[in-house]
């Protein structure tokens, strides 16, 4: 068989010059699943994507096009591509601790363009960034991390998060630049029981923002949610609201299956595998290993494949994948098709370069440019 999937959307028309496993991107699914993401937000202004799933300047670029100024990331080295990709607004989503206070005034110093907040929970590293940025006579924004249940990171609102955020506003160096808001643990798969437990926690957030603007602090932002509450954040009318998806923009099938009320995204990354064994009459062995795909899901579920839907995955090892199917012998060495990652965003970050595919054809490569931890600063 030379097919390379069930449905037209993935076909390859140079599928020989593909080494497997390869990160393989399609350009028209991409821009689908952001104009999506801006159907459902209402705006481009109410958007701040995450950049951790695609860390791709490529993609970064096609968001800007579309009128998204504001971009959230995990790392420094987010940061840096999305400043290099043209990114003016720019929320790094973490707790500075460490020499990475440090790193924040680099940062400054080599994007002074970029309007450059963070998060912060602890009065003493707060106080510490003040103190680092007054003395390089830097002014660095500070979303106070607010925990919504999820004992990660951040404080419940109250007395201690009131402090907190004044001792943000009065401390020389920093930005008191509004809330953050992350509910990552909110994932039921029924849209009315997950809107319903995002409403609990925001009412306390909103009413905790009111008492803030009361008092004479400014909440400018109230950064809220991922991608699975993103869809209940949108339908919130309140002008504060950043709504900061970030793995629908590849979309995956771990959130296909869980979250049946965003079907409108289409997974737009996939994995290019081989078959590189038929070692018994019901086996097919592909070269998609753990170093190809993210193994964080349990042994099983790592991914789909749109060709062998029925297949039980029964050995999954660094450089092999081993399934398990009654069509068996439709398969031998040699034979490519897709597999479309549960968990897209780790997946990506295996990746030096994705492959670009559009309207079937190779027509570029993209750079996975903050998979690195480190760019410049």
């Amino acid at each position: 068989m030379t097919s390379i999937a069930a449905q037209n959307r993935y076909e390859i028309d140079q599928l020989t010059t593909i080494h497997s496993p390869a990160l393989v991107v399609f350009r028209e699914l991409v821009e689908h699943n952001i104009q999506v993401m801006l159907d459902i937000a209402g705006s481009a202004d109410r958007l701040r994507p995450h950049c951790k799933t695609h860390k791709m300047p490529a993609v970064a670029r096609m968001q800007l096009d579309r009128g998204i100024t504001k971009h959230k990331c995990a790392t420094f080295a987010e940061a840096e591509m999305l400043a290099e990709a043209g990114a003016t607004d720019t929320f790094l989503g973490y707790n500075l601790v460490g020499p990475n206070v440090e790193r924040a005034v680099a940062y400054l110093d080599r994007y002074p363009h970029v309007s450059f907040s963070v998060t912060g929970d602890d009065a003493a590293e707060i106080e510490r960034l003040g103190e680092a940025m007054s003395t390089a006579g830097r002014s660095i924004g500070v979303l106070l991390d607010i925990d919504p249940g999820r004992q990660r990171t951040g404080v419940p609102v109250g007395r201690q998060a009131r402090e907190l955020y004044a001792l943000i506003d009065r401390t020389p160096g920093l930005r008191a630049d509004g809330l953050h808001l992350y509910d990552g643990h909110q994932r039921q798969q029924d849209f009315g029981e997950r809107s319903a437990a995002v409403d609990i926690e925001w009412q306390k957030v909103a009413a905790f923002r009111d008492e803030l603007v009361e008092a004479g602090h400014p909440v400018p932002r109230i950064v809220c949610g991922g991608t699975p509450t993103f869809p209940v954040y949108a339908k919130i009318d309140d002008p504060a609201i950043e709504l900061s998806p970030g793995t629908c923009v590849f979309h995956d099938a771990g959130y296909g299956t869980a979250f049946p009320d965003m079907d409108q995204f289409i997974p737009a990354a996939v994995v290019l595998t081989r078959v590189i064994s038929r070692p018994t009459a019901n086996r097919v062995t592909f070269d998609v290993g753990t170093k190809a795909i993210a193994s964080d899901p349990p042994m099983g579920k790592r991914a789909f494949f749109p060709e062998i839907p029925n297949g039980v995955q029964v050995i999954h090892n660094e450089e092999h994948l081993v399934i398990e199917t009654e069509d068996a012998d439709r398969w031998s060495p040699g034979d490519a098709t897709v597999s479309i990652p549960s968990h897209v965003c780790p997946t990506v970050a295996l990746y030096d370069s994705a492959v670009v595919v559009s309207e079937g054809k190779v027509v570029d490569h993209w750079t996975v440019a903050a998979r690195t931890r480190r760019i410049n600063v």
